[in-house]
């Protein structure tokens, strides 16, 4: 069943490509023409929230038709940009009191929300999805989070195999590729003190696989990432083939249940296939980048995602 849509709210910052190519589907494939914020326009532009016996109304002086809003791409949004003054302690109290207002007044809204702020705040985390996906019956690499430097050596001496380190955050960050922790890095593993790190037995791979996952519709690329540079980490090299592919029926009911637990909507998830023919969970990034996947193989992500924001519905015509 179609949802009417009045409105589509994008929010990002103002030069995110992903974006930009979701306005561009949204006007010509639906004729709607987004409203676009970035929340560190805030508090340079004004905003209101009014609240009376008539209803609501919420306003902010640089756009227009947030009550008319039924849907809203959540997508990377910064805080406020806050100007500082004399003392650490009124720019945090100023940066809390702008955030907060602007993000309860959008949470307000009542909309489709792709995804939903508080939903996705909780399944950014990696433990957390970790945790949900072995639960939803995925094969998880065996695991250790930690800021301790013993347990981390420990773990790696442990293993009989090579064992991998990654960042434990999917957030924003200077780009930080997983390698495979070598005999000297043990050694300064007491850097990790102040920086929580992942550490995860090396699955020797077939293929990478990334799933763009648009509310039950899933879109599933493979990569040949052996072939190249990125054997590691295959986001270290695109020059590799990409084509369009389909999980097993097992694999695509675990990623189900895993995106139901999580409460998202929208996401991109790392799988990889070992050598010995499972199917590895690496991770989910609630707002992944997946703009790559659609020019490497023509697979309709930007359009499923607007049908979705506009219907109620990911799936493409023909697909």
């Amino acid at each position: 069943m179609e949802r009417a849509t009045d409105a589509v709210l994008v929010i990002s910052e103002t030069d995110d490509l992903h974006a930009d190519a979701m306005a561009a589907t949204l006007r010509e494939q639906h004729g709607l023409d987004p409203i676009r914020l970035d929340l560190r326009d805030f508090p340079t532009e004004t905003g209101s929230f009014r609240l009376d016996k008539a209803g609501t109304n919420r306003a902010m002086s640089h756009v227009h038709g947030l009550d008319d809003v039924r849907a809203v791409w959540w997508r990377r949004p910064h805080p406020c940009r806050v100007p500082s003054g004399v003392r650490a302690a009124d720019d945090e109290f100023r940066q809390a009191e702008c955030d907060g207002f602007i993000q309860g007044m959008l949470w307000s809204i009542p909309a489709y929300w792709v995804n939903d702020p508080a939903a996705e705040r909780t399944a950014a985390r990696k433990i957390v999805q970790l945790e949900t996906a072995q639960r939803a019956g995925f094969t998880i690499p065996e695991t250790l989070i930690t800021n301790d430097p013993d347990e981390a050596r420990s773990f790696v001496e442990s293993r009989s195999g090579p064992v991998v380190y990654k960042r434990t955050g999917t957030g924003r960050g200077e780009f930080s590729e997983t390698r495979i922790i070598t005999r000297p890095e043990l050694g300064r593993l007491v850097s990790i003190r102040s920086t929580p790190t992942t550490f995860q037995d090396y699955v020797e791979a077939s293929c990478d696989l990334r799933v763009v996952w648009v509310d039950g519709v899933e879109w599933t690329v493979r990569i040949d990432s052996q072939a190249g540079v990125g054997r590691v980490d295959s986001r270290l090299d695109t020059s590799v083939a990409f084509a369009p592919d389909r999980l097993p029926a097992s694999v695509s009911k675990s990623l189900a249940t895993l995106m139901g637990a999580l409460g998202l909507s929208f996401g991109v998830v790392d799988l990889r296939l070992g050598t010995d023919g499972e199917y590895y969970f690496l991770e989910v990034n609630p707002q992944g980048q997946f703009a790559y996947l659609e020019i490497k193989t023509g697979l309709p992500l930007f359009t499923s995602l607007a049908n979705l924001l506009v219907r109620g519905d990911g799936a493409v015509s023909g697909w």
